[in-house]
């Protein structure tokens, strides 16, 4: 039976896991990230969450893969565990009953899990990188402690920003908040919504003035049992099979002034930096991918013989795979330098971008490679390299296409060097 990682904080000297660490645990995480340091180094306390979320996915996770993405449904099982081993709660604080960990300690969860499974990283992901964050960040004293504890313990959260016509440019959304009384009235339709069916809690961008563009776009935080709010059709995808994304229809949903999240109007501003982070997060689920693929390609490699020796001994293949590994730690060690960068306050957005962009296109590739090493048995349902393979395209595409990606990257680049 696996331990928890509450219950790991109770084991002698695992006291600096909770709020209030030794200052020899903030010591080493300064060590990690400083100058002439590995950037991949690990503090002790990030090391035993990445095992931890290893061991989740090895042992409790791998069994149900196949089954999950044939149903096209995430099993509530699995849910449960991820909140049981506080997979859920990475950077919830101590006394909200999290892990109290950093974004560097939920992007190493976030890459551990997608090798086995990225559809299960997504919810994970987007969970802790954009609605745990959102709620720390930006909600009210009294929404923090109402949400947060929940999130850490069984409330799955979910972001809804998307709409059929504002896609990458997501604020020019239609859905609308108008003021009655002391509550705030939604209306509209969002698409392509993550966690929608597992999700207790979503966060809902609507523009609450319409005259004043996207500086009218509002946060609001909305229970699932609210009358207004309805799950509409579920999208039946390429990949993440097991990964719920849906329509969502607000028609009259009504919700008190202390559910806006931050400030009205501020709504805008909030998207950018959570997704400026939600990229990181995409990242490290597309290396963990990629990896995973890669993995599973190499252990069929070294057992199966051709012409009297291992696939894996003969140099063109040694090539081939030489080249992908390669690929797969630049891609990480891009993640875990924005990742980095972000928890010490420092510029990120432009590290963010490419981290993003490489981890996706280098999983694309590895996956495709993958299926190629095992030959005709890759073309198979019965082997996990094609959903490894379908699972990757969806990193090109959601929290910001490749070409917003380069944008980003173009203009960051251009501002570094004046006329």
């Amino acid at each position: 039976m696996m331990r928890s990682l509450t219950a790991l904080r109770h084991l002698p000297g695992r006291a600096g896991l909770r709020s209030g660490r030794c200052g020899a645990v903030h010591a080493q995480h300064r060590c990690c990230a400083g100058v002439g340091h590995p950037l991949s180094a690990l503090s002790e306390d990030e090391e035993m969450l990445r095992d931890s979320a290893e061991r989740f996915a090895k042992e409790i996770l791998a069994p149900h893969v196949q089954a999950m993405d044939q149903k096209g449904a995430m099993s509530k099982e699995i849910v449960d565990a991820m909140f049981e081993q506080g997979l859920m709660g990475i950077e919830v604080p101590a006394e909200m009953g999290g892990v109290d960990l950093n974004f560097t300690a939920a992007c190493l969860a976030i890459e551990e899990v997608a090798k086995v499974d990225p559809a299960v990283s997504a919810l994970m992901d987007i969970h802790n990188t954009l609605l745990v964050t959102a709620f720390k960040r930006y909600g009210s004293q009294e929404l923090q402690q109402q949400y947060l504890p929940r999130l850490a313990a069984d409330t799955v959260g979910s972001f809804c920003l998307s709409e059929p016509n504002s896609g990458s440019d997501a604020f020019a959304l239609k859905t609308k908040a108008v003021r009655d009384g002391s509550d705030w009235v939604l209306d509209g339709g969002k698409c392509w919504i993550s966690n929608s069916l597992e999700a207790g809690v979503f966060v809902v961008f609507a523009n609450a003035d319409p005259s004043k563009g996207h500086r009218g776009i509002t946060a609001f935080v909305v229970d699932v049992d609210n009358k207004g709010l309805q799950i509409g059709k579920k999208e039946d995808k390429l990949g993440i099979r097991a990964s719920s994304t849906c329509e969502l229809v607000l028609e009259g949903c009504r919700v008190p002034n202390e559910a806006v999240l931050g400030e009205v109007g501020q709504g805008y501003k909030i998207a950018i930096e959570l997704l400026n982070e939600g990229r990181i997060g995409i990242g490290a689920q597309m290396v963990g991918l990629a990896q995973g693929a890669f993995d599973y390609a190499m252990r069929y490699m070294v057992t199966r013989k051709e012409f009297g020796q291992s696939i894996a001994d003969f140099q063109g293949m040694q090539f081939q795979y030489a080249r992908a590994r390669m690929e797969i730690e630049a891609a990480r060690l891009l993640v875990f330098n924005a990742a980095r960068l972000k928890e010490s306050g420092k510029p990120f957005v432009l590290e963010a971008a490419m981290a993003k962009l490489k981890a996706s296109e280098v999983a694309q590739d590895v996956s495709s490679q993958c299926i190629d090493w095992l030959g005709g048995v890759g073309f198979t349902k019965e082997f996990l390299a094609e959903k490894y393979y379908r699972d990757a395209k969806i990193g090109t595409i959601y929290e910001g296409t490749s070409n917003i990606q380069l944008q980003t990257i173009g203009k960051g680049v251009r501002a570094l060097y004046s006329e």
